[in-house]
């Protein structure tokens, strides 16, 4: 059978399951892979940052901490490559996660695809409202720690701002200026982190970088972190992403991801290892609030952390943002009234029950533990290596198919483990702190 023949009966397969995939209402096609690449960066470097050193280090040490991101870093490269591969598989475009699921699989895994997806971006918006309140904290107890305010107040006025870029920015192309804007804003938070952790690691010589806990707290503990390492480098909606680069759109995004996963993780790794080098396991969830120096500095730091944490949650958004303009037919200009009136709506509601789940139950480790197992480690390492299995069966050889399926095992069994872990996390917070904490 050659390739024409074996393309054709795959398409055939698959138009039996009858499944409509709807063309979008945002615009696709539109950017460079340089664009794409700040897109990809930003989230990787996004506020997020902050908390490695305290939820990934920590767990793990130096030994698992440093081998662990580096594999992280390789295994993630490797993930989304094969989905960024399967773009334009049996000769169409998927613009969409679900769209290239239900291509290969029908229309039952278009379904669970979309509810993973939804899931894993709706957690991750949920986390980027908790770090944006807690940078607005962070401001204000710089200046005023009277208590008068507590997390959960500026968590609702984060979700506000929120609410207000989203209606101003129609789609994902849209951020245009905005990426270069959150590129500045990172870099002011990470220097100002790197900084001023140097500056207390060289003043303070003798820390302890023991794994705290007893056995089977280190064991969940563990755990938990390995979900915080994949969560830090993949977005789960990378089709979405590459749907707006031009052609060549696979070329395109390969190089876009070679330059995520080298240039754009450099940053990341020097907050993160100088953060845990000078502090150890003391390090804080929120890098900031372990650093000492001068006011103004820290605040602008936590005001640009805070702005980012804005435009990172658009971008995790746009595939939600995208089903709801798509569904309800939104035409025409995006400054027309009805258009606006309708992101109002519709965007708003969503960013109101996002905000009231992050002031519910401000966790952020937590957060980041239960989105990677549940979500982030099935649609980037599951299901990427299934799907690719599915697609390129015939072109496989018998190793790497076997290859493929052991990393379906493993992921899926890492995968089980930390959502096990996060569950736990979340019980054992929950004792210790009230629904609408002050954390």
């Amino acid at each position: 059978m050659d390739t024409s023949e074996s393309r054709n009966r795959k398409v055939t397969a698959v138009e039996k399951f009858d499944l409509e995939v709807p063309e979008t209402a945002h615009q696709i096609s539109s950017d460079s892979w340089l664009q794409v690449s700040f897109v990809l960066t930003t989230g990787i470097n996004s506020a997020y940052v902050l908390g490695y050193s305290g939820t990934v280090m920590v767990p793990l040490g130096w030994i698992g901490g440093v081998i662990g991101l580096l594999l992280a870093t390789g295994i993630s490269l490797y993930a989304n490559s094969l989905v960024a591969k399967l773009h334009e598989f049996g000769g169409k475009r998927h613009i969409r996660y679900r769209d290239l699921a239900g291509f290969i699989y029908g229309k039952k895994m278009y379904r669970v695809t979309w509810g993973l997806q939804y899931v894993n971006l709706f957690m991750i918006n949920c986390g980027f409202i908790i770090l944006a309140g807690s940078a607005l904290k962070a401001v204000y107890v710089l200046f005023r720690d009277d208590s008068l305010m507590k997390l959960p107040h500026f968590i609702a006025i984060a979700g506000v701002v929120c609410a207000l870029f989203a209606i101003g920015i129609p789609h994902l192309s849209a951020l245009g200026i905005w990426l270069g804007v959150s590129t500045i804003l990172s870099i002011v938070y990470i220097v100002v982190a790197i900084v001023l952790s140097a500056k207390d690691g060289v003043n303070k010589p003798e820390r302890d970088y023991t794994i705290q806990g007893s056995s089977i707290n280190k064991l969940f503990t563990i755990t938990g972190a390995a979900a915080n390492l994949v969560f830090a480098f993949n977005t789960g909606m990378l089709p979405e992403i590459q749907a707006t680069v031009k052609q060549p759109v696979v070329k395109n995004m390969m190089k876009a991801l070679y330059f995520q996963f080298t240039v754009g993780v450099l940053p990341m790794y020097a907050v993160t290892f100088i953060g845990y080098w000078a502090y150890g396991s003391s390090t804080s969830t929120y890098l900031l609030n372990s650093v000492s120096g001068p006011v103004w500095v820290k605040a602008l730091a936590n005001i640009c952390a805070f702005l980012q944490s804005v435009i990172s949650l658009h971008i995790f958004a746009s595939p939600t943002y995208e089903y709801m303009d798509t569904k309800y037919g939104v035409k025409g200009s995006p400054l027309a009234l009805k258009n606006l009136l309708f992101r109002t709506v519709a965007r708003g509601s969503y960013l109101a029950v996002s905000t009231l789940l992050s002031a519910l139950l401000p966790f952020l480790g937590d957060f980041m533990s239960l989105t990677g197992a549940i979500s982030t480690f099935p649609l980037t390492f599951i299901l990427a290596n299934h799907m690719y299995l599915v697609a390129m069966n015939e072109k496989l050889s018998v190793v790497q198919k076997l290859w493929h399926w052991l990393n379906v095992c493993v992921f899926g069994l890492m995968s089980l483990a930390a959502a096990i872990a996060a569950v736990r996390l979340i019980s054992v917070d929950s004792k210790n702190f009230h629904v609408f904490a002050d954390v």
